[in-house]
């Protein structure tokens, strides 16, 4: 497979130097860059089966990753009511706002992974449910990784 028929977004990104500190957001970046490309060899998807993967995959992370940052900012301010004393109301209105996100955002995530198995066969959807588990636990040690090495340079 060649970059360059890859959308931008999928295209291998260059790491950060080994000096700068690492958002966890750089990350999950270079991590679904990453994953993009390593989703074709690990299914053994052909070139023509990857051109409709490819931007199933990337929906499929897109709805997840914006549920995700929705769901944070309402818990966030959940946080903020708890600790500023915020009104039984407006807690039950947050309560009430994170509820409807992740329902959501499940039905979201489930159309997009329909999405990804229409372009996949059955012997490809089993591994990539075994694929997605393995990049969710390799982000997360990445991630675990870059909090401590930032917490080092502080």
């Amino acid at each position: 497979m060649l970059f360059r028929s890859l959308p931008s977004m999928a295209r291998p990104q260059q790491a950060p130097a080994p000096d700068q500190p690492v958002s966890p957001a750089e990350i999950q970046r270079l991590f679904d860059s990453f994953a993009l490309v390593q989703a074709q060899q690990f299914l053994n998807i052909r070139d023509d089966q990857y051109q409709k993967f490819l931007p199933r995959f990337m929906a499929l992370q897109a709805t997840r990753r914006q549920t995700l940052q929705q769901h944070t900012r309402v818990v966030n301010e959940l946080r903020r009511l708890g600790n500023e004393g915020g009104t039984d109301d407006q807690i039950k209105a947050a309560l009430k706002q994170l509820q409807e996100i992740d329902e959501r955002g499940d039905a979201d995530a489930k159309k997009a992974m329909e999405g990804v198995d229409q372009t996949l066969e059955l012997r490809q959807q089993a591994r990539f449910r075994v694929f997605e588990e393995q990049m969710e636990r390799r982000k997360l040690e990445l991630v675990t990784r870059a909090r401590q090495a930032n917490r080092g340079r502080q």
